[in-house]
C-alpha cells in the first residue's frame, strides 16, 4: 500500500518515504509513527495510542514522544506553525489532516497514477547521495537506504523444545529494539523479519528482498541450567561474514540474561559495521561515492594517522558536505582533522584554528544533535582550549547518545588525562579497545595513550607492553611510544632496554635532552606533575640534560 499526500509518497511495504523521486532518510520509529498517523487521519490520535502502536506499552517520556513527532514532522516539512499535515489537537491529541490518496492492490489505479505522476519532481542529478551512488537493489527488491541498514533474523531453536521459542524470540526483538537506538543505522521492523521463522533462508535472497546491506543471524540452544547462544553479522550482497561470537551462560534470571546478551551483541555490531562500510567504501570507483561513502572513506583515511592520509581525509569530507550540506557527520570530522593536526604542528595552533574546530563541530551539533560525533568534537575542542570540565560534559552527552562508540570513549579518555584522573582515563580507554578488536591497527594512538596513563598510574610494566603494542602499527605516534618505552624502563631501572627505546626516538627526536622535551611536551600534557614524572623517568633512562 502506498499512501500519497502533496508530493509525498509513503509506501509501507517497501518502508520508504519519497517526496517526489528522493528518498527522505527516516528512522524506523519515526516511519512507524508517520503511517500510523496517516492509517489514522479520520481520527485524532491520543497519548495512549502511540504507546500502545509505536512503543508497544512501554513507557516513555514526552519529550521521546515530542522529538518522534516532530521528525515525522521534519520528514514532510511541516515543522512551521501552520501544521498543514500534522496538526496537535489541545489536550487531545494529534492528528494527520492532510488530503491523502491511496494506491493499492485494491486501489484505483488510473486516476492515481496520473496523479502521481503530476506531482511535482525534483532533479535527481541534484539530489546528494541518490544520483551520485549506482542503485545497489536488483529489481524486485527496494533500494537500499544511503546509511548501513540490517535485519536481525529469528534465531533458530536448537532445543528441541518448542517452548524454548518464546526466549528466542525474546532475543531477537531485543536486539531489533536495542539496534534501533543506534542513531547511524536503519533496522527493519520485526514484523518484516519474522515473515523468515522457521524457514532455511539465503541471505543473500534476504538482503535484496528487504532492502538491506547486513543480516544478523543466530541460534539459542538451552540444555539443562546452561544456555549458549551463537550470532553472526553477514554482508548479505557478498555472503562475506563480518563477525560472529558465541555466549555461553548459566540460566538464572532469564531477563537478566537475555538483557545482558543482547547489550553485549548489539555493543559488538556497530563498530564492526562502522569498519566495514570504511572497507566498501573504499573498494569502490571514487565516482560512485555518495555523501555517506565520501565520509566513510575520509574517517578510514584519518584513522592512519599521517600529515598525508589527512590531507585526503580532509578533501573527501569537504566532498561530502559538496553533496549534502546537511550531512553532520562530516562537519565534525572535519574539526577532527585540526585537531590532530595541531600537535604534530602541520597545522598552526592559534585562535582562528581553533574557532575554525568549534565552528564545524557547533555545525555538526546542530544538523544532527543525535550523533554523538559532533560533541565529541566539541569535546575535543574545549579540551585543546583548556576547559577541561566543559569537555567533560561533552563526552558524557556523546556517550549518553552512543554508549558503543569508541571514538566517544577515546575522546573521554583523552581528556581525562588532563584531568589526571587516570584511572578513569584508563576504563575508558579500555572500553574503547573492547569496543573494537577487529581492527586494533586503526587505535595505536589509543594504545599510546593508554600506555601513558598507565605509566602516570606507576604500572610501569603495562605501561611498557601497551607502548609496544602501540609501535608495532605503521601508523603508531611512534614518539610518544618510545617516550613512554623508555621512560618505563627507566623507573624499572632497565637501562639496557630503555637505552634501546632512546635509540628508536634519535631519529624522530635528534640531539633530544630533558630540557628540549620539557618545550615542546608541556602543551601537549598540560600538567607539571605528569611531566615531571616522565622527566623522573627519562633522566634514569639516561636521557642528557
Amino acid at each position: 500500500m502506498r499512501y500519497l499526500f502533496e508530493d509525498y509518497a509513503l509506501d509501507v511495504d517497501r518502508r520508504e518515504l519519497r517526496r517526489g523521486e528522493a528518498l527522505v532518510a527516516l528512522e524506523p520509529q519515526v516511519f512507524d509513527l508517520l503511517a500510523y498517523l496517516v492509517r489514522n487521519r479520520e481520527r485524532v490520535v491520543s497519548k495512549n495510542d502511540l504507546l500502545a502502536a509505536i512503543w508497544h506499552g512501554r513507557i516513555v517520556s514526552e519529550s521521546a514522544m515530542t522529538t518522534r513527532i516532530n521528525a515525522a514532522r521534519h520528514a514532510v516539512a511541516d515543522s512551521g506553525a501552520e501544521q498543514r499535515l500534522i496538526k496537535t489537537l489541545h489536550r487531545k491529541g494529534i492528528r494527520f489532516v492532510g488530503a491523502v490518496r491511496e494506491q493499492g492492490e485494491s486501489a484505483d489505479y488510473s486516476g492515481l497514477v496520473q496523479a502521481a505522476s503530476l506531482a511535482p519532481r525534483l532533479d535527481r542529478s541534484a539530489l546528494p547521495g541518490v544520483a551520485d551512488a549506482p542503485a545497489e537493489a536488483p529489481p524486485g527488491g527496494p533500494r537500499l537506504p544511503d546509511k548501513p541498514s540490517i535485519a536481525v533474523l529469528p534465531f533458530a531453536n536448537l532445543s528441541g523444545d518448542p517452548e524454548q521459542d518464546y526466549f528466542a524470540d525474546g532475543i531477537v526483538d531485543d536486539i531489533t529494539t536495542t539496534l534501533s537506538h543506534l542513531h547511524g543505522l536503519f533496522v527493519i521492523a520485526r514484523n518484516s523479519t519474522f515473515t523468515y521463522k522457521g524457514r532455511p533462508v539465503d541471505v543473500q535472497q534476504v538482503g535484496r528482498a528487504l532492502g538491506v546491506r547486513y543480516v544478523l543471524e543466530g541460534s539459542v540452544r538451552r540444555f539443562a541450567d546452561r544456555v549458549r547462544i551463537t550470532a553472526q553479522l553477514v554482508e548479505a550482497e557478498t555472503r562475506a561474514h563480518v563477525w560472529a561470537d558465541r555466549y555461553d551462560r548459566t540460566i538464572g534470571d532469564i531477563f537478566a540474561i537475555q538483557d545482558e546478551i543482547t547489550n553485549a551483541i548489539a555493543a559488538a555490531i556497530e563498530p564492526e559495521i562502522s569498519a566495514s562500510e570504511q572497507d566498501r567504501a573504499r573498494r569502490k570507483p571514487p565516482e560512485q561515492l555518495g555523501a555517506w561513502e565520501l565520509y566513510q572513506r575520509g574517517m578510514w583515511h584519518l584513522l592512519r594517522h599521517n600529515y598525508e592520509n589527512s590531507l585526503e581525509a580532509e578533501r573527501l569530507f569537504h566532498s561530502a558536505i559538496a553533496l549534502d550540506p546537511s550531512f553532520a557527520a562530516p562537519h565534525a570530522a572535519l574539526a577532527l582533522v585540526d585537531f590532530f593536526q595541531i600537535p604534530r604542528a602541520q597545522r598552526d595552533h592559534n585562535p582562528a584554528l581553533l574557532d575554525a574546530m568549534f565552528r564545524g563541530a557547533v555545525r555538526a551539533a546542530e544538523l544532527d544533535p543525535k550523533d554523538c560525533l559532533g560533541h565529541v568534537a566539541l569535546g575535543l575542542h574545549y579540551m585543546r582550549r583548556g576547559e577541561f570540565a566543559q569537555s567533560i560534559c561533552e563526552h558524557q552527552v556523546a556517550l549518553a547518545l552512543n554508549p558503543n562508540s569508541p571514538f566517544a570513549h577515546w575522546g573521554y579518555g583523552f581528556v581525562l588525562i588532563f584531568a589526571e584522573r587516570f584511572a578513569e582515563a584508563l576504563d575508558e580507554f579500555d572500553a574503547a579497545l573492547l569496543l573494537n578488536p577487529r581492527d586494533p591497527a586503526k587505535w595505536p594512538h589509543l594504545a599510546t595513550l593508554k600506555a601513558g596513563t598507565l605509566y602516570q598510574l606507576r604500572r610501569y610494566e603495562e605501561a611498557a607492553a601497551s607502548a609496544r603494542d602501540a609501535m608495532r602499527s605503521a601508523t603508531a605516534d611512534v614518539v610518544w611510544s618510545c617516550i613512554h618505552l623508555a621512560a618505563a624502563f627507566g623507573q624499572l631501572g632497565r637501562t639496557n632496554e630503555a637505552a634501546v627505546a632512546l635509540a628508536e626516538l634519535e631519529p624522530r627526536r635528534p640531539e633530544l635532552t630533558l630540557s628540549a622535551f620539557r618545550s615542546w611536551s608541556m602543551n601537549r600534557l598540560r600538567s607539571e606533575r605528569a611531566l615531571g614524572h616522565i622527566v623522573e623517568g627519562l633522566r634514569k633512562a639516561g636521557l642528557p640534560e
